[in-house]
């Protein structure tokens, strides 16, 4: 029997809510703003390491966790690049993607977009496909209110005809956005009549 979406969307929260504990492992000193020079013998002098590129990520996933600001998502298209497939597939295959999701996103000092996020819909097969995780977009705003944005989602996600074993995932992540409403879309890859699959969802800012 398959299980409605609304349990994938909270099991997905549920992993993501353990997040937040990793990252304050990974937790990094915070220096103060530039001071007076002081005279001090080498033997007395301290270097601060600079984060590490998995510390850094974990910081920044724990703090998204934490925002108060919480987006929908709907996905909308399930494009399979027809130069990968034979047509009797493409006839076969569902290209509607019904589905909700949920996340919770923040901006960054820099301008840039961050979310921890969990979503379910029904993939090519008319089965539910749960997916989960973290993604990042750095942002250009070319005029007011409009944002164009690329960066990439990293998380896991598990398939009918894979039996359900949870697969990890990187992938890249477009966006055009106005206001509260953007139009997300990332590119599964993939050979002859597997992935090749762009994939689109409307991301709305509660």
């Amino acid at each position: 029997m398959k299980k409605p979406l609304v349990s994938y969307l909270g099991a997905g929260l549920m992993v993501l809510a353990s997040l937040p504990a990793l990252a304050d492992d990974a937790s990094v000193p915070v220096t103060a703003g530039p001071a007076a020079p002081t005279v001090s013998s080498p033997a007395s002098d301290t270097v601060v390491a600079k984060p590490g590129f998995w510390q850094h990520g974990w910081v920044n996933i724990a703090d998204t966790w934490r925002s108060d600001q919480y987006e929908l998502y709907v996905p909308v298209e399930t494009w399979h690049n027809r130069a990968f497939y034979d047509k009797e597939k493409i006839d076969r295959f569902n290209e509607r993607p019904w589905g909700l999701g949920i996340g919770r996103y923040r901006y960054d000092a820099d301008g840039d977009w961050h979310a921890v996020y969990a979503m379910a819909f029904l993939d090519s097969h008319r089965d539910v496909e749960p997916f989960g995780g973290y993604a990042f977009q750095t942002l250009w705003r070319p005029i007011s209110n409009l944002r164009l944005g690329a960066g990439f989602a990293v998380g896991v996600t598990a398939r009918s005809d894979s039996g359900y074993v949870p697969i990890p995932a990187v992938l890249p992540l477009v966006s055009v956005e106005y206001r509260k409403l953007a139009l997300q879309a990332t590119y599964i890859p993939g050979g002859h009549n597997n992935g090749n699959v762009l994939f689109a969802w409307l991301r709305w800012q509660l």
